[in-house]
């Protein structure tokens, strides 16, 4: 009877059930062994009847076929086969493609931050936090203003204030005190080394430096001041543009070839490209910069009036009192004469009037030791003019004297040269002597009678046009003097070549016994000739030498800006009187 499909095995529920197994019949003749081996069950032939019994049941099932036979133990153990592949859906790889995880991640996300901060906000170095408004708001409801309290107090006070007012208005504490807005330098820096290689190779010097109308262009003359031949000579006359991009310092912008060494030189006061020249030979000649084929414009050339002697020292641009906006050339030379050219269409320079210094004429204010008496010459080495009265000048003789003079005077000069014009004798005034030659000679820009005076006994004068005696005598070198110059900005300060290969940079409001700064310009001892100050840009000094070598040195604020009382203190320099 088969069994309840309740009853039967997990395996067997729901299936088909399998065809009992067929005996053979009774009859046919074979030997029954006395009991079945399944597996590992050993059923003997005749089965006990056992009722409610597990095993009892198995075997029953066993012997009508519904019950698989287990497999020998031996050969379930050891026994080769091949199994059929499974495929198990992964419920992990489903919930990370979801997640959209990395592979390499077996976490949930993990939260990161940069490196150089631990917070994901920034804020400057300089502060911490960030202000709140809220806070803000609460420091500004905290700050109350008692109104009626701050108005009695200003009423209180107002005619103390407007009185304290009134005395720091009327009073003169500050009077000419100007506020420094910027960096004090105490430094005094080299800041272009410019020379001619050319002219260095044939040992040329040089002997002036300009600068132009704009501050930016620098020119230098090369000649000989020590020997030399005017009349076999090549020379130079050379311009740098500081501000040019790619300057070359051995490379000049401008190369004029001069027949004849060039002593002095002077830009234009107005017009940048104009440059004048006064030559060994006497003559004076004027280039144009802008013209790079042809530059020379004019030329007095070799005349009945022209110089007899080198012009050494100073070729000025006068402006012309009969035509606005004119300017004159005026010369000075070693032949004791005073020049004054004018230019003519044919490219000459023509002369337009003239001034000689005779012996015989000078004032007799100073016996005149070193000049012979009469009508004999006395040669100029160096000039200027007053800043204040453009008929005064002051000239610098060969033999130490200075000498006042005026392009007003009618007194005709004691002159046996033959000239074209009349020569005038302008000599007003002589002053105390150096121990030799006057190099050179420098007005005031800020005082109408200061002026220096340097020469080769390496003194520096000071000088009042109103007496003859100098207000101070420096000693500044143990050799020469060759040029000194006031400053243009500063009332107190001068600066001097010598022969020592320094430039002394002097300050009357520290001292007036010893210089401020002391520049070394070469090595050795190799003269320094010339220098000028920078008018435009005035931390810049320019300054040439024995060597053929320009250069342009940076002065510090000290001596740029004018101090509080400097001019106080050059009024009471001018107003000593000595004996």
């Amino acid at each position: 009877m088969p069994l309840p499909a309740a009853k039967l095995p997990p395996a067997q529920r729901g299936a088909p059930r399998p065809s009992p197994t067929w005996h053979p019949p009774r009859s046919v003749t074979a030997r029954r062994p006395a009991a079945l081996s399944l597996g590992d069950d050993v059923i003997p032939r005749r089965l006990p009847r056992l009722h409610g019994n597990r095993r009892g049941w198995r075997l029953r099932e066993l012997v009508r076929g519904r019950v698989t036979p287990r497999p020998p133990l031996a050969a379930a153990m050891f026994a080769d086969g091949t199994a059929g592949s499974a495929d198990v859906g992964s419920l992990w790889r489903r919930a990370r493609s979801a997640r959209c995880e990395a592979k390499s991640c077996q976490t949930g996300e993990i939260s990161t931050a940069e490196a150089a901060v631990q917070s994901r906000t920034s804020r400057d170095a300089g502060v911490q936090t960030d202000q709140s408004k809220d806070a803000a708001q609460d420091f500004q409801q905290e700050v109350q203003v008692d109104s009626a309290h701050l108005l009695s107090f200003l009423q209180r006070v107002e005619d103390v204030v407007i009185k304290e007012l009134n005395k720091n208005w009327k009073s003169h504490a500050f009077d000419g005190f100007e506020v420094n807005w910027t960096d004090q330098n105490e430094t005094v820096l080299c800041l272009h080394k410019l020379s001619y290689p050319e002219a260095q190779d044939q040992k040329l010097q040089v002997t002036g430096v300009s600068w132009n109308a704009t501050g930016s262009v620098v020119a230098c003359s090369y000649g000989r001041l020590d020997d030399g031949d005017w009349a076999t000579e090549k020379s130079y006359v050379c311009t740098w543009n500081l501000d040019r991009r790619g300057l070359n310092p051995q490379r000049p912008d401008l190369v004029v070839d001069v027949p004849s060494s060039v002593m002095c030189v002077a830009f234009h006061p107005s017009q940048p490209s104009l440059i004048v020249g006064g030559l060994f030979s006497g003559e004076v000649m004027v280039w144009d910069t802008s013209r790079l084929e042809d530059p020379l414009i004019l030329r007095t050339g070799m005349t009945d009036d022209t110089h007899t002697d080198p012009v050494y020292e100073q070729v000025n641009w006068l402006p012309d009192a009969k035509h606005r906006n004119h300017f004159q050339l005026l010369s000075a030379s070693t032949d004791g004469k005073i020049l004054v050219w004018r230019e003519e269409r044919d490219g000459r320079l023509a002369l337009a009037e003239g001034f000689a210094l005779v012996a015989q004429q000078i004032p007799r204010s100073i016996q005149l030791k070193k000049l012979a008496r009469g009508e004999a010459a006395v040669g100029v080495t160096s000039l200027s003019f007053s800043h204040f009265d453009p008929r005064v000048f002051v000239v610098g003789v060969e033999g130490g004297y200075s000498l006042q003079c005026s392009t007003a005077v009618e007194t005709e000069a004691l002159h046996r040269t033959g000239s074209s014009v009349p020569l005038r004798a302008p000599a007003e005034l002589a002053f105390a002597p150096h121990g030799g030659p006057v190099y050179s000679v420098s007005c005031s820009p800020f005082h109408r009678n200061l002026f220096l005076s340097c020469g080769t006994d390496g003194h520096v004068h000071l000088h009042s046009m109103l007496q003859a005696q100098p207000l101070l005598s420096l000693q500044l070198s143990k050799k020469y003097l060759f040029c000194v110059r006031w400053s243009p900005v500063r009332p107190l300060v001068f600066a001097a070549a010598s022969g020592e290969g320094d430039v002394q940079l002097f300050d009357f409001e520290k001292s007036s016994q010893k210089p401020a700064v002391s520049i070394k310009q070469t090595t050795g001892e190799s003269p320094v000739y010339c220098l000028e100050f920078n008018v435009k840009q005035t931390q810049l000094l320019a300054a040439g030498d024995a060597t053929g070598t320009v250069k342009v040195w940076q002065l510090s604020s000290d001596f740029t800006e004018q101090r509080p009382r400097e001019m106080n203190h050059l009024e009471q320099l001018a107003s000593e009187v000595t004996d």
